[in-house]
């Protein structure tokens, strides 16, 4: 355990002390070979998928990449998907958020450069939730596509928030921290159907289910993995809405989904 730790620290500290290199440059990492170089290189020994420390990092050059991810949760590089799933959760590691002059940014971001991409929708997506037993404790885990494991605890709540597949700027739909703040309050949703229907956009505005994930970043409950979530929680009624109520680590959380 110790040894896998210590890799972990010097592969995070041969990140940074890399050479620093100016958008203009060769050495820019606004293309994803360059980019997919730079992190396979810094890597070094760090076993698994730990994240980097991005918080410690604080990059002055800013390139701009065409990447979107998309509100299904693809990644698309110039018109293209991305179907290397390996490069996809490779990038996903440093997955950065920022709020501008209120407005909503992403960036990939390294100790040298952070490049700029364009999320539709939340950046994440969880594909997968299942009941972990630890300590005579049950936890319900949560997993996104790209690798990222976490329990819903009062830190990683889920909330339902409408998302509008017509918006003009494409980071528009994200939310601040602030909307998971009262995680113990039933949260409305328009109907059970719009936040089931959470992978397709056949209307307008849906309601959807997200999660905090890590750094601010948000994750996407897929609908396969709702419907999953519905059958783990217990359903009951309330002045004409469905209550989902769920525990997790020795507490309760409930959504609240009217039925008319």
């Amino acid at each position: 355990m110790n040894n896998d730790n210590n890799s972990t620290e010097d592969s995070h500290k041969r990140i940074a002390e890399a050479p620093t290199s100016k958008t203009s440059s060769p050495g820019s990492l606004d293309n994803l070979d360059a980019l997919s170089q730079y992190i396979k290189s810094t890597k070094g020994t760090r076993e698994g998928r730990a994240i980097p420390p991005l918080e410690k990092w604080h990059p002055e050059d800013i390139a701009d990449m065409d990447l979107t991810i998309k509100a299904n949760g693809e990644w698309w590089h110039e018109g293209g998907q991305m179907t290397r799933e390996s490069l996809v959760s490779l990038f996903a590691t440093i997955l950065w958020k920022e709020e501008n002059n209120g407005i909503t940014e992403y960036f990939l971001k390294t100790p040298v450069q952070k490049i700029r991409i364009q999320v539709e929708d939340a950046p994440l997506l969880i594909n997968d939730v299942g009941i972990v037993h630890e300590d005579d404790m049950s936890w319900l885990e949560f997993t996104t596509t790209t690798g990222d494991v976490v329990r819903l605890d009062d830190e990683h709540s889920i909330v339902l928030k409408a998302y509008n597949s017509n918006k003009i700027n494409s980071n528009d739909s994200d939310f601040s921290e602030s909307d998971f703040n009262n995680s113990d309050k039933a949260n409305q949703l328009s109907t059970a159907d719009d936040v089931a229907d959470s992978q397709e956009l056949a209307s307008t505005e849906q309601v959807r289910p997200y999660m905090m994930v890590r750094n601010g970043l948000t994750a996407l409950i897929g609908r396969n993995t709702f419907y999953h979530l519905t059958e783990i929680g217990v359903l009951s009624e309330d002045n004409g809405n469905t209550i989902l109520t769920l525990q997790s680590g020795g507490q309760s959380y409930s959504l609240s989904m009217p039925t008319d």
